[in-house]
């Protein structure tokens, strides 16, 4: 998440909304939103509701959810998913800006 707010500006230059979900409490996610000063959008999942509809891994072993990315396109398709293995496992933002600008390209 550190590195998503390093870039955040970089998204938005993009026209890209960022949304970050966890599987926290409410009350949880927000106060951490507040103390990090989080730029982008946070939503609590403690349920989980969220993490099955895109097949997010959820397991105890890992102490909750296996980081996972997505870019969902302007129409509501899925243009990129990487299913990380642990929380070092997650792609460098340049990937994801790079597959912006692909998109942004398509979209001219």
């Amino acid at each position: 998440m550190a590195q998503l707010r390093q870039d955040y500006q970089q998204f938005v230059d993009r026209k890209t909304a960022v949304l970050a979900v966890g599987p926290d409490s409410h009350e949880d996610f927000k106060r951490f939103w507040e103390r990090n000063q989080i730029p982008f959008i946070g939503l609590a999942d403690p349920d989980h509701q969220a993490a099955k509809l895109y097949d997010q891994e959820v397991t105890l072993l890992k102490f909750g959810r296996v980081p996972a990315q997505m870019v969902i396109d302007r129409d509501g398709v899925v243009r990129f998913v990487h299913y990380a293995r642990s929380m070092s496992d997650i792609p460098e933002n340049e990937e994801i800006l790079d597959l912006l600008d692909e998109i942004n390209q398509e979209d001219k």
